[in-house]
């Protein structure tokens, strides 16, 4: 029977500077699609998995992401002295419970095996959650409550995939698979950021993984691959034939929040979905497409 998984790593070192100016004081995972911050859709998405414990990897001037999780003691007696209830359940919607949460440093940009390798002591020897919060993923079941069934099933590591154009696998890790069936195949190989003309396919990882605590075993040696970094994926390709390795084809949307136009695209496509801003939003866009 596979081991639960209970915690989820979220790195969220990154400078964001395909954002600058916006993220020269504010960390990029705080940049808000419509009503909440790109990190906030991240640990949601997690907590309908059934996740409950994090560990989020930062760097310096990343203090918005823990203030954005703890209670705000002020704010919510104010919110509850002037009798806004709805406003008062969305701050308290946000906060984790006490002890749930650890916010660790990557003290050097070395990459995103070695954040992930900076969360080692708190995961300790459980399957666990690795979530890139700048993708964006709307579905039900969510994307990790897709790969948390899919370990359920193999016992093993799973990786969300989709599919891609050629010439964008040298911006992807790229898996190459056999024996698919519903969606799930084996993994027999994972390159990162191959050339399109060597990419083994089209097929990328898409920022979310359930993975075994043996990558640690080969992240903690620290060696660099693709620009000279420490690779997630490395790690993952040398497990591959000793355990359990699959690739999940996510059913659902992605927004690249990554890119300018990716979070755009977020934007107006989860204010179409919202409630309260879908009729206003498609009013908006019909008049700014008239000119």
């Amino acid at each position: 029977m596979a081991q639960r998984v209970r915690k989820a790593v979220l790195p969220v070192a990154g400078l964001g500077t395909r954002f600058l100016p916006a993220t020269k004081a504010m960390p990029k995972e705080m940049l808000t699609v419509v009503d909440r911050p790109l990190i906030q859709y991240a640990v949601e998405e997690c907590l309908a998995a059934g996740i409950e414990e994090f560990v989020f990897v930062t760097g310096r001037n990343k203090g918005a992401l823990e203030d954005h999780f703890d209670v705000a003691y002020e704010l919510e007696a104010t919110l509850e002295q002037r009798s806004k209830g709805s406003e008062l359940k969305q701050s308290q919607e946000a906060t984790l419970k006490a002890g749930n949460a650890i916010f660790t440093r990557q003290q050097k940009p070395l990459g995103l095996g070695h954040a992930v390798w900076c969360a080692r002591h708190w995961i300790g020897r459980e399957p666990f959650a690795v979530l890139l919060p700048d993708e964006l993923m709307v579905s039900s079941p969510t994307c990790t409550a897709q790969l948390v069934a899919a370990h359920e099933e193999t016992g093993g590591n799973v990786v969300a995939v989709m599919e891609v154009p050629r010439e964008q696998t040298k911006s992807y890790g790229i898996v190459e698979i056999r024996n698919e069936t519903n969606g799930l195949a084996e993994m027999t190989g994972i390159v990162e950021k191959p050339k399109p003309e060597e990419a083994p396919s089209t097929l990328a990882w898409v920022g979310r993984s359930i993975v075994l605590p043996e990558v640690f075993d080969h992240l903690a040696k620290h060696q660099t691959g693709a620009g000279g970094e420490i690779q997630l994926t490395d790690a993952m390709a040398k497990m591959i034939g000793h355990t359990p390795f699959h690739a999940l084809r996510y059913a659902g949307q992605r927004y690249d929040c990554g890119n300018r136009i990716g979070f755009l695209e977020a934007n107006i496509a989860i204010a179409l979905q919202h409630p309260d801003s879908g009729a206003d939003t498609r009013a908006l866009l019909t008049r700014l497409l008239k000119g």
